[in-house]
């Protein structure tokens, strides 16, 4: 029965910055998932969609029963070139009717598509650039990734296969039948299917990933050329660095700049409120990978502190937190391949790409940026962490309530009806609301919650995606101290200040730490 419907296969492309030219909607009485609005002379009316086609899937993932904004997910992550295997209305409907399984469709005919035609010539005599490889990083959740690998008779190399829908790998930007070139960082293009699994085995529950598409590594098999991973594309990555441009203040920029640990790098700390540095978006412990467009990885202390004081009254910072650093670092690339590919807007201080033209009537436009869980590290003071625990039947989860002013809780950012998520790294959602408290009770005097305020919760939860630690932004190297000595570590730091307003014309070599 199935033989009778006829899916076609619709690739469309498109250029930087322009839409593929349809609308993707989900209507009131009327199942799938609606092309409509498709614009004259566009990638989508060149590549075959038709007002009315139904989307059974994307890069060859089935999405028919999968929710609109996953769909519309996948599509816009796709970048500037996506297939669609679609079905006309009216064949659909009858499908449905007649209860097809339509996940045995497949492509009847391949529609005109301007990916199909043949590269033009430039002015050097080259050819017209194609997809990147690319880098995909993923965090196990639960037992799987969401991914299977496969060998391909005849061909040399390993390759992606059985994604699972809304799985770690899908989200991860993971299509079928990519080549798998990289795993953390180690070339595997001539490595066997056993020796890939027992890379992927031994590396946890986290992996990096570098991937090329089929046609792209169709194209260079055919060409005989290599691959070269400093083209990587590194937009996947769910954190990227961050360039910050301060302007000096009647106070300087506002921030001390301190030698990392074992003399690697050098790491922003003590931000001044309301200080230059805080407004432009520097945040303490980040990691400072250029100056003024200027790599300072192999640069000692004071090489630093004087590139910064060479650019007057501004500098423009790349800086990584260590989420990010945590990521570069496993993928075997420097952040300063990011901040050269010229990929990241100038004068960017956060991790959200700039928006692109929605091709979903149904889009929620809010961004991810604005919903964190947070990270919060409380140690006890005299008697208590300062904040109750409540629960309601009916409502998820143990919540925080009466956090207490000044207190540990207060201080480490907890605020009522924040939903906990994590308690010292297990995941308490399910759990019933006294293992939660006794949970918290035998921690001894310091406990990491992993907390998301109600907007957030509800967010991730219409989204259906996990909220995870990574989300959230670092804790800090040491945790505050316990109320008891406050008073004592406020002194501490205001001494260790007016010694670096004494000595602001050179940095100390005992501590490398330096005001700025």
């Amino acid at each position: 029965m199935a033989s009778a419907f006829k899916p076609r296969e619709c690739k469309l492309c498109k250029q930087e910055g322009q839409s593929y030219g349809f609308f993707l909607r989900i209507e009131k009485d009327i199942d799938g998932h609606l092309v409509r609005v498709v614009e004259k002379g566009s990638p989508a009316e060149k590549a075959g969609l038709r007002d009315g086609d139904r989307v059974l899937r994307i890069n060859g993932v089935f999405v028919d029963k999968e929710e609109h904004m996953q769909v519309v997910e996948l599509i816009r992550k796709s970048g500037n070139s996506v297939t669609l295997l679609v079905l006309d209305g009216d064949s659909y409907e009858e499908a449905v009717k007649k209860q097809v399984d339509l996940k045995e469709l497949g492509p009847s005919q391949k529609e005109p598509s301007l990916c199909d035609e043949k590269p033009r010539p430039m002015m050097n005599g080259g050819a017209q650039a194609r997809t990147q490889p690319r880098l995909c990083y993923l965090v196990k959740e639960g037992s799987s990734f969401g991914f299977s690998l496969k060998t391909v008779q005849g061909k040399k190399g390993v390759y992606m296969t059985d994604i699972t829908p809304q799985s770690v790998a899908m989200k991860a930007g993971i299509l079928p039948e990519d080549h798998l070139i990289e795993v953390n960082g180690e070339n595997v293009e001539d490595a066997t299917h056993e020796q890939v699994v027992e890379k992927v085995r031994k590396s946890g529950s986290r992996i990096m990933f570098l991937l090329v598409d089929k046609e792209t590594d169709k194209h260079h098999s055919e060409q005989n050329i290599k691959f070269k991973r400093e083209t990587a594309s590194l937009k996947l990555l769910p954190h990227q660095p961050r360039v910050v441009k301060i302007k000096k203040g009647s106070n300087g920029y506002g921030f001390y700049l301190r030698q990392g640990p074992e003399q690697k790098g050098q790491i922003i700390k003590d931000v001044d409120s309301g200080s230059p540095a805080e407004e432009a978006g520097l945040k303490t412990n980040d990691l400072v990978i250029a100056v003024n467009g200027e790599c300072v990885d192999a640069l000692d202390h004071d090489s630093v502190v004087e590139m910064i004081r060479k650019g007057g009254d501004q500098t423009s910072l790349l800086v990584v937190d260590k989420e990010t650093d945590n990521i570069y670092r496993l993928a075997h690339f420097s952040p300063f391949l990011y901040y050269q590919s010229q990929e990241l807007p100038n004068g960017s201080v956060t991790e959200a790409p700039a928006p692109t033209r929605l091709e979903a009537s149904s889009l929620d436009t809010t961004e991810e940026v604005d919903h964190k869980p947070k990270l919060c590290r409380l140690i006890k003071g005299e008697n208590s962490y300062g904040f109750h625990l409540n629960a309601v039947l009916g409502q998820p989860g143990t919540f925080i309530k009466e956090v207490q002013k000044g207190s540990p809780a207060q201080l480490a950012r907890l605020e009522d009806d924040d939903i906990i998520i994590e308690v010292n790294g297990v995941n308490v959602l399910d759990e019933p609301y006294e293992k939660v408290v006794d949970r918290v009770q035998s921690s001894g005097n310091s406990v990491t919650l992993l907390v998301c305020g109600k907007k957030a919760y509800d967010y991730f939860q219409a989204k259906k995606m996990p909220i995870v630690s990574s989300m959230a932004e670092p804790l800090d190297a040491h945790p505050e101290p316990p109320k008891g000595t406050l008073v004592e570590a406020e002194h501490g730091s205001h001494a260790a200040k007016e010694r670096a307003h004494s000595t602001a014309s050179h940095s100390s070599s005992n501590s490398e730490d330096t005001q700025m």
